[in-house]
């Protein structure tokens, strides 16, 4: 497989993997960044721990979609993240679901 094959694939699977993201982001209520991956879901919960001295957060969610291009089932029922960077919590609108038109 050439270079120029991988990048074609790539390409085409970035291409699914957002029209996938169009089709199915208006049945979420929340989006989720962290420093690793983006979420849609239900239902999130973030709490700050810090049992050794350096806090960190844990991140529950349910009915959640994944972004991530190589994951061969994106929807799962419940989802833990635990990160020590930054997590971007954000309710959607019905205006901020309208994906733009082909």
């Amino acid at each position: 497989m050439s270079t120029d094959d991988l990048e074609r694939y790539e390409a085409e699977m970035e291409l699914a993997l957002y029209r996938e993201y169009r089709d199915v982001v208006g049945i979420f209520k929340y989006v989720v960044e962290t420093d690793r991956r983006f979420y849609l879901c239900n239902a999130v919960d973030v709490k700050v721990r810090s049992e050794t001295g350096d806090a960190y957060f844990e991140v529950s969610m349910s009915d959640a979609w994944v972004w991530d291009i190589y994951r061969p089932a994106r929807f799962a029922k419940q989802v833990k993240v635990l990160t020590f960077k930054d997590v971007n919590v954000e309710e959607l609108s019905k205006s901020d679901i309208e994906p733009p038109k082909p």
